[in-house]
Parts: structure tokens; sequence; C-alpha cells
């Protein structure tokens, strides 16, 4: 999808990131002094500047995303930054040019839908750009995963995720699941530290429906979890439901194969 340039923008970062904020005053000032004619607008931006690691660019989304639905450019102050759009600050003053003369392009990323139902209420609900997480960090829980009604698995073990394609480079990957290319529209069920005989990950297409019934589990707690965020406390019997949401987030993109040479730094293939 070819990009077209937005009227309104914003500079995001956390406030305790000294190079983030170095880079924010660089980044506004070469914006005045293109007189682009693009404004500051916090409140509605039409896109997003991140300067921070992937947790900064999840934490922005989720808080942007259903304001105004901007396109997101994330300039990577982290790791490997597989959610930025330009990796090396040499290289974002020549970006930020190139999104100026419109030289980029947007690409759409799915984000995953989850609600939690407790004796037939619908008691939370959010989306996850990541992953969803289920699981009992000090103890074990016992789940049924149902995909359009019809279980698949049952599961004794510390939890179980669903990820996209974006996520599965994150947790979905420590946890041994597959490497998704980002575009593919698909929901990656994988399984965290089971206590039976371990099973592949499942690829779902986007358009099914997963359910975990929380048959039991040992205490203190099971948490649902989406994107590393605050917490969800689940109880036996909730029934927690995932499924493509209908908002794709934004990414602009500036060159080819952007994918696979994050994945070549992040295994240092030389």
């Amino acid at each position: 999808m070819k990009g077209q340039l937005p009227n309104k923008f914003h500079i995001y970062f956390r406030k305790d990131n000294e190079p983030a904020q170095y880079w924010s005053d660089k980044l506004s000032a070469y914006l005045k002094t293109k007189n682009s004619g693009i404004k500051a607008d916090p409140a509605s931006p039409e896109v997003l500047f991140i300067l921070g690691g992937d947790g900064t660019i999840l934490e922005a989304v989720k808080k942007y995303h259903h304001k105004s639905n901007p396109l997101i450019l994330g300039f990577n102050l982290g790791t490997v930054g597989f959610l930025a759009s330009v990796r090396e600050p040499r290289d974002f003053i020549l970006a930020l040019g190139k999104f100026l003369k419109n030289k980029f392009t947007v690409v759409e990323r799915m984000l995953l839908s989850v609600s939690i139902e407790r004796r037939g209420e619908n008691i939370f609900s959010s989306e996850a750009l990541n992953e969803v997480v289920i699981q009992n960090p000090l103890g074990m829980v016992d789940l049924e995963v149902q995909a359009n009604g019809t279980v698949i698995k049952k599961l004794r073990g510390s939890g179980i995720m669903v990820a996209t394609a974006t996520g599965s480079t994150a947790y979905n990957l420590s946890a041994h699941g597959p490497i998704v290319m980002p575009e593919i529209k698909c929901m990656v069920v994988t399984e965290i530290m089971t206590h039976d005989v371990p099973s592949p990950s499942i690829v779902f297409d986007q358009k099914q429906e997963i359910k975990f019934k929380i048959k039991g589990f040992r205490k203190p707690d099971i948490l649902l979890i989406t994107d590393g965020g605050k917490p969800a406390v689940l109880k036996e019997h909730d029934i927690i439901t995932v499924k493509s949401s209908p908002h794709p987030v934004r990414f602009i993109e500036f060159e080819k194969n952007y994918f696979f040479k994050s994945l070549k730094e992040k295994f240092s293939i030389k």
C-alpha cells in the first residue's frame, strides 16, 4: 500500500529515556526546518513517531490506536527492534526525510481481540498486537482449547499463548513457536512449559475463533496478559475468547525485505 503524507504528528517516548528526549528534540527541529506543513497534535495524530524499543511501540499502539488510528513510524532505541521502521539512530534523519518526501509504504498488521466470560457475563476485553498469554507463573493450569466450537486439545502446564505473526518473534519464539512473516494474517497457539507430552504450535487462519476454558489450577493465580501489560486475574470456569480484531495497525516501511534483515540481525548472521 502506497503511503499518503499525514498532516498531524506526535512524537511518543518514555520520559525517563534520555536518548529518546535527545532524538525527539532533533526530529522536531528537522521538521521545522523543512517547513513541511505537518503539525504537532498529541491528541489525534495521523502519524506517531515512536522513539524506543518494541515495548514502547506496543505501549503507544495501545494508547493511540482507537483514538485516531495513526500510522506507526518507530525509531529503534532498543535492541533489534522488530516493530521499528528504522533500526539505527544514524538513519533516523534520513528516514524522516524520506517520510516527508512520501517515499514509504504502509503495511497492515493484525490485532488480536480478547475477552473474558465469567458466569455468562463479559467482564474484560482488550486487544493485542503481539500476543495474548494465559499463564500461572508459579503453578499449573488445566486448560481446554476449542477452535470454532471443536475441542482440539487439553493442556496441563504453565499456560498457553496466542500470538500474531507480528508477535511470533517475541514471547512465542522464546517458547519455541514458529516465526511467521508479519504480513500473514494468522494466530499461532503455543504451549508454555506443558507437563504433558509437548505438542507443536498450531497456526490458525484469522477467521477462526479460539476459546480457552479454565478447568482448574493450582494457586496462587492464573493470569491473562496482553502484550506484556497489566495482567487480569482469571478464575476457574472462565472462558477466554481470542479472535482477529477488525482494526489492523498500520506500520510505515521504507525498504524491501526489512523483516528478513531484522531476523538476520537477531540471529547474528553475517
